[in-house]
């Protein structure tokens, strides 16, 4: 017995969701157990798969089509017809047609329908989780123009974001006009304190970090460097790198090392470092503005 899995994946352009290709994972998991061999149907950009418009249907003797919104169109038409020879399933599905007026399965275990509902098999996917990173980068400044690096530091990073899985959130520190749709300094910090790494370029993206136990790659993108790497030596912070002599390796063995404990713990012990450092300068301050007001 061989069956081809069908889904929004299969189509170019239909939206195929996260979690339409986690229920696909868990229908192969379910195929496996059965003694089931089978193929997956991919239309781009998802690779690896057959083309069920090309692929001989002969082979095949079970149809199953797995996960997302259901009903009858000419592309559900057109494969249903095309393997009308196989035993036809599907499996998480919102029936969007009663099933007395339109059921084409011969076996169906919807997600939601006329007659049941059940939970969506995406709960069983045993999913890794990749770290979440945010990415806060500078735009160019005027008073560094003549030493300014911002486009190499920023493709720098961006390879480092390229070269593994990870999930990256943009965060734009400025409040004037922000570009990521946050409003007051409370939803930026809070979105760069919920984050595993922050990859910056900016002084508050690694202090805010740093702030809150956040372990942070500060890229300073100024020739010779300038305030964040100034910033981060007066912190105590290794993690941070000068855009005329960093390498690529040097960015994802720092990656590595921010993902560890260590890193986390040496992220609090700067904070409380910085802590201590301007419990002083509050106190020189008010000292001298009594004594100039005097």
């Amino acid at each position: 017995m061989k069956t081809l899995v069908l889904g929004w994946f299969s189509f170019e352009y239909y939206g195929a969701t996260a979690g339409d290709l986690m229920a696909k994972d868990v229908v192969g998991e379910w195929l496996q157990a059965a003694g089931h061999s089978f193929d997956v149907a991919l239309a781009p950009p998802f690779e690896g798969g057959v083309d069920w418009r090309s692929v001989d249907p002969a082979p095949y003797t079970h149809l199953l089509f797995v996960c997302g919104p259901f009903g009858e169109s000419p592309d559900t038409v057109a494969f249903l017809e095309r393997f009308g020879h196989c035993r036809k399933v599907g499996i998480n599905l919102s029936m969007l047609q009663n099933l007395d007026e339109w059921n084409p399965f011969d076996l169906l275990i919807e997600r939601d329908s006329s007659k049941t509902v059940n939970p969506d098999i995406s709960l069983l996917c045993d999913q890794p989780k990749v770290p979440v990173v945010g990415l806060c980068l500078v735009e160019p400044q005027e008073e560094y123009r003549k030493r300014a690096r911002h486009k190499e530091a920023n493709e720098a990073l961006q390879r480092l974001v390229d070269s593994r899985e990870m999930a990256v959130v943009p965060i734009d520190t400025r409040l004037d006009r922000n570009g990521t749709g946050l409003r007051t300094q409370a939803e930026v910090e809070s979105l760069l304190a919920s984050m595993d790494v922050v990859l910056t370029t900016r002084l508050h993206g690694t202090v805010l970090s740093l702030k809150n136990g956040v372990p942070a790659i500060a890229l300073d993108a100024i020739l010779g460097g300038a305030k964040v790497t100034r910033q981060a030596v007066v912190l105590g912070w290794p993690v941070h790198f000068e855009i005329e002599t960093v390498t690529d390796q040097q960015l994802c063995d720092a990656f590595d090392y921010c993902l560890t404990a260590e890193a986390r713990d040496k992220a609090r012990e700067c904070a409380e470092r910085a802590r201590g450092m301007l419990s002083v300068l509050r106190n020189r301050f008010l000292e001298e503005i009594n004594t100039s007001a005097t």
